[in-house]
């Protein structure tokens, strides 16, 4: 690939400060002809900061009026805007590290496939790789091995190894693999539009594993690159925790109904959602105690002061 044209799409929604350590970090990367900022949701401070920073540098685009439409909406909607022959999916809360986007291009270019799709391994604050980045199948057997730690019964058999790799060892250099993230991803636009984008029937979560696994049933493949490192701040943006879980929770009972109906023994399917929407309901109350607790000790402190 030779000098691929690149137009980066981030979706934001009430993201915060984060959002413009992502914009510098694309906009230091040689090669990036356009940032699309999908503007699902931000306030009105922050809408003017971007068009200043758009005033400045006209290669950021603002796409706003369209209100919350989900993750996979937002990047079609970029999408079908971009000039660039390569899309970047990029997370509002992960920044590049400099010559990034130029490693992740010439990365894909010498990969094998008519149709490929790459990402680079994403590192917390902390400097370690997050899970991700690389991982396999996300099928109704992974998810269970997860959900029930399967793979402390026999942690070196293939049949209970886990969803994420992120802690085998650093390949050295960029390999296939099934799954990659959708805090990043690269591809050309020509791919992306050959299996219709990403499906817009899951509003948040899921639809980048979904989307890889179509990529892969196109016959397209997919690839990690050990050798950018996605600095990848999680939960940046503003919203409640207990909506986030149940949309995962709606997209993944999706994923595995569309995709395994007649692979698996008759009810495992309906095992397995139920199992994720038990997840849930767990995950909720302990949430909504949390916060009961926290009021509580606010209030309590207010009174304190006002003593």
């Amino acid at each position: 690939m030779s000098n691929p044209s690149v137009t980066a799409l981030i979706v934001s929604y009430h993201t915060g400060p984060l959002l413009f350590r992502c914009l510098a970090s694309v906009l230091e990367q040689a090669g990036a002809r356009e940032i699309i900022l999908i503007d699902n949701g931000n306030p009105e401070e922050v809408l003017a900061r971007l068009h200043e920073i758009a005033g400045i540098d006209p290669r950021l685009r603002i796409l706003s009026g369209h209100g919350n439409i989900g993750f996979a909406a937002a990047c079609n909607k970029g999408a079908e805007a971009a000039s660039g022959t390569h899309l970047l999916i990029l997370n509002p809360d992960a920044q590049l590290p400099p010559g990034g986007l130029p490693t992740l291009c010439t990365e894909l270019g010498h990969a094998e496939g008519e149709m490929k799709l790459i990402g680079g391994r994403l590192v917390g604050p902390d400097g370690f790789e997050q899970a991700g980045s690389r991982r396999a199948v996300l099928t109704p057997w992974t998810a269970l091995v997860e959900i029930l730690r399967l793979d402390r019964l026999a942690p070196k058999h293939p049949y209970f190894r886990r969803l994420n790799h992120h802690t085998d060892p650093l390949p050295e250099q960029t390999i296939p693999v099934p799954t990659i993230s959708g805090a990043c991803m690269l591809l050309s636009r020509e791919d992306y539009f050959a299996i219709s984008g990403m499906d817009e029937h899951y509003f948040l979560h899921v639809e980048d594993v979904d989307f890889c696994l179509r990529f892969r049933e196109a016959g397209g493949e997919v690839y990690f690159c050990p050798a950018v490192d996605i600095l990848h701040e999680k939960g940046s943006s503003r919203t409640s925790r207990v909506r986030v879980e149940r949309l995962k929770a709606q997209s993944l009972t999706r994923y595995f109904r569309r995709h395994f109906p007649d692979q698996y023994p008759p009810g495992f399917v309906s095992l397995v959602c139920g199992l994720v929407w038990l997840g849930f309901a767990g995950r909720a109350a302990r949430s909504r105690v949390t916060s009961f607790f926290r009021s509580l000790g606010q209030k309590a402190g207010t009174a304190r002061a006002a003593d």
